[in-house]
């Protein structure tokens, strides 16, 4: 049998939404995609979502929003997909990349506290594979270089009295932090609704962020949304009005808004998320279970979120979003990663890697990042491979994943590589 990587999961339910929206006569950004950013913002518990074409674009409308550019500095972790860093490079600002702790895919949050210099304007840390971040180290971490934060004048920089945090939400909602839900814990938060996403609306993205003193929720989402359209005062609902035709650009802006067909999409699959995530996170431990045995180490998707159980001094009652079933092969070489791939491959079993760090890669190379600089994220990738995860596998299939690890594990070992 065929086990792909990650197929979207797309029901009857779905497709008789996107329909319905296609019949409806409307569908660019209008009223299925107001109402998918008012049902976000409630898994969210934020007041506002601004819903656009992707999470790039959410990440970068979110460093405009705080004037960041030329001469500033952005940091994020070098063990992360592109996006996390080209936005920074969209900007004209200075892209700074911390490792990562050993044994982790998280950044290093001493590092971290260390790369924070006076111009040092927001950092995107990653809630990688769902799992979210130790927000708690991160905010000591900023909280530690506060004195050393210098927001420009007349900007929404001067709402913050420290580093501002954005988080790159990709893999994570529907996550919680502290039973917090991703969303509302970094100052904003950045989502992907691709197709490989556990929700999807094909493409599209969303940016959310807590409210505080100095923010007005409205005028952040009315700006996000000229930023969307072009620096258009008016979108296309509004303009819709009988005699409204009237509009002013304010700007020379961007075009990345989210359509009523995509939002459709997103809110049939939201009205299932819950037993969305609840399959994700049964099919994680099945492999944890089926590779217990084995030298491998399945990164850790779920806390304690028994509430009659006190913990002290860790991250109690976090769960993921299960986004990615990611493994390290404990001990071998990139050779051994490699093949292991190959032979998974070769019982028609997807694998992937998640990821090459950014210094591995051209564009990073010519900005010059090295990878010698980064030896844990370095380190942590020659021997990560990804498991097939998404809620269209079965049972048998699962099983067959499992077994089929422990063949071309056992396979690579014998082979001396």
């Amino acid at each position: 049998m065929r086990i792909d990587f990650s197929p979207p999961d797309i029901n009857e339910s779905d497709i008789l939404a996107v329909t319905q929206a296609l019949r409806s006569g409307w569908i660019t950004t209008g009223p299925k995609t107001k109402e998918f950013e008012r049902e976000l913002a409630t898994w969210c518990q934020t007041s506002q979502v601004a819903c656009l074409s992707s999470a790039t674009a959410a990440m970068e409308c979110g460093l405009r929003l705080l004037d960041i550019g030329s001469g500033d500095e952005v940091i994020t972790s070098a063990y992360t997909y592109t996006a996390s860093a080209s936005v920074v490079c969209h900007v004209g600002a200075t892209l700074v990349l911390v490792d990562t702790a050993p044994g982790s895919y998280e950044m290093d949050y001493d590092k971290l506290a260390h790369a924070i210099t006076p111009r040092t304007k927001a950092i995107i840390p990653v809630d990688i594979a769902g799992v979210m971040c130790d927000y708690d180290r991160l905010f000591a971490a900023v909280d530690s270089a506060k004195a050393m934060y210098s927001p420009k004048a007349n900007t929404l920089q001067e709402a913050f009295d420290r580093v501002v945090v954005l988080a790159d939400g990709a893999h994570s909602f529907g996550a919680t932090y502290k039973k917090s839900p991703s969303g509302s814990v970094a100052d904003l938060t950045s989502f992907s609704f691709h197709a490989v996403k556990n929700l999807t609306t094909a493409e599209g993205g969303a940016l959310t962020w807590k409210q505080r003193d100095g923010l007005d929720d409205d005028l952040l989402y009315k700006k996000i949304m000229q930023m969307s359209l072009h620096g258009q005062d008016k979108d296309a609902l509004a303009k819709n009005k009988a005699g409204a035709w009237e509009y002013d650009i304010i700007a020379p802006l961007y075009k990345c808004n989210m359509t009523d067909v995509s939002a459709s999409l997103g809110l049939s699959q939201l009205g299932r998320y819950k037993e969305l995530l609840a399959r994700r996170r049964q099919i994680i431990e099945k492999y944890a279970s089926g590779l217990a045995e084995l030298n491998v180490e399945l990164l850790k998707h779920y806390e304690n979120d028994d509430e009659s159980v006190a913990v002290a001094n860790e991250r109690s009652a976090g769960n993921s979003s299960g986004h990615l079933c990611m493994v390290q092969l404990t001990g071998v070489t990139q050779a051994f990663r490699n093949m292991f791939i190959e032979r998974m491959a070769a019982r028609d079993v997807v694998c992937n890697v998640h990821y090459k760090p950014l210094p591995l890669l051209t564009a990073y190379k010519n900005l010059g990042f090295k990878i010698d600089d980064y030896p844990n994220a370095h380190t942590h990738f020659k021997t990560q491979v990804t498991l097939p995860l998404h809620t269209k596998l079965s049972d048998v299939q699962i099983n067959y994943v499992i077994q089929s690890f422990k063949d071309a594990y056992e396979e690579c070992v014998l082979s001396g590589v």
